[in-house]
């Protein structure tokens, strides 16, 4: 059932396993890729997209070489292909204003502050794809077994009264 990608973009290679190993539980799901690079990140989420995979999420550093995770959650905002996607900032070094400007310029869903616990990680993981399968999947009912159970069910119920008006 993995339709949708959930992507993982840090610089530093040994974050980037960390964050890989925490969030396994979602592997069966999902397909669940890494990127060191803003311009690697492009080319997967690329990758992906020709093979009708959207992307759903995206864990995203701030500080990297060439390019701000920020400036490139803003330009997945912008785009339509990966507007809908949420988006989840990991990082211990973005300031206050790089943060709200992340909020209002990014869509962003999530922020998390390394270091972080794999719980909380998880924990924000499965609200944030939850709400991309509510509003994005045709049948969020599948889905059921590994994200909200409740929330799906109420979205369910909510959707077949507002057929029914």
């Amino acid at each position: 059932m993995s339709n949708y990608l959930i992507l993982c973009v840090d610089d530093e290679r040994v974050v980037l396993d960390s964050v890989m190993q925490d969030i396994d539980d979602f592997e069966e799901h999902f397909s669940i890729e890494a990127a060191e690079s803003v311009e690697e990140a492009r080319g997967v989420i690329s990758e992906y997209q020709q093979e009708g995979k959207p992307l759903a999420l995206i864990l995203c550093d701030h500080i990297m070489p060439q390019e701000t995770g920020i400036d490139f959650l803003i330009e997945l905002n912008d785009k339509p292909s990966t507007k809908t996607s949420r988006k989840i900032l990991l990082t211990g070094q973005a300031g206050l204003e790089d943060t709200v400007q992340a909020v209002n310029k990014a869509s962003l869903d999530f922020y998390i502050s390394k270091p972080w616990s794999r719980e909380e990680l998880l924990k924000a993981m499965k609200e944030q794809l939850t709400s991309f399968i509510i509003e994005n999947d045709s049948n969020p009912l599948a889905w059921i077994s590994i994200l909200d159970a409740e929330r799906i069910l109420k979205a369910a119920a909510d959707k077949r009264v507002n057929f029914g008006d």
